[in-house]
């Protein structure tokens, strides 16, 4: 208490006055002084609302609806040879599959029903289906085959190379087991020399 006391009875008040008369004069240089700082931006030619403005998207054509997900082609219209480069190949895909399942397939169970409304022999019917599974058999034979083969040489060659990762771990064994007892050797012969001097 002592302490504010005194401290009140130091302040003079043309100390609180002058500290009092730079606050106003840095408040009015701030605040007034610039007359930029409070004022709008210049605006270009003043247009009445309703006026027509500039919109960017008119100086673009858009697409035409393609049917694409949005009812717009998905390609970019750069790409338009590709993607009928694309359709093309995929039809070619379409009528390769239809043709493979002409020659080759099995018939279908409609077609099998067909067959039998139509008199065709059970025998004709049973050789066309056993075609398509002899084929299929014989597919798989030749890749169970060359399967078995590529396995045989792969565990061939991981054989091979375990034996030689054994030789030389083996190797590598005897060296490092050589180096320890000659180490040890050599520290028994150290501790014992240390053993005679300290004893003379």
């Amino acid at each position: 208490m002592k302490k504010a006391m005194t401290w009140l009875r130091n302040i003079r008040p043309l100390k609180i006055l002058t500290v009092f008369l730079a606050g106003i004069f840095l408040f009015l240089t701030q605040a007034c002084g610039a007359p930029g700082v409070a004022t709008q931006p210049p605006q270009p030619d003043t247009q009445s609302p309703y006026s027509k403005r500039y919109d960017p998207t008119k100086d673009y054509p858009l697409s035409s609806p393609a049917g694409g997900i949005n009812n717009f082609s998905d390609v970019e219209p750069r790409g338009r040879l590709d993607e009928k480069a694309a359709n093309d190949r995929s039809d070619a895909l379409v009528k390769n599959a239809q043709k493979n399942i002409d020659q080759k397939g099995a018939d279908s169970p409609g077609q099998y029903g067909e067959n039998y409304k139509q008199g065709t022999p059970l025998g004709e019917r049973v050789k066309n289906f056993g075609e398509g599974i002899g084929s299929s058999a014989e597919e798989v034979r030749k890749g169970v085959v060359k399967g078995t083969q590529r396995g045989i040489e792969n565990i061939k060659g991981n054989t091979q190379n375990a034996a030689d990762d054994v030789t030389t771990n083996v190797q590598r064994g005897a060296e490092d087991a050589g180096k320890n007892v000659k180490r040890t050797a050599e520290d028994a012969g150290s501790a014992v020399k240390k053993t005679v001097r300290d004893v003379d």
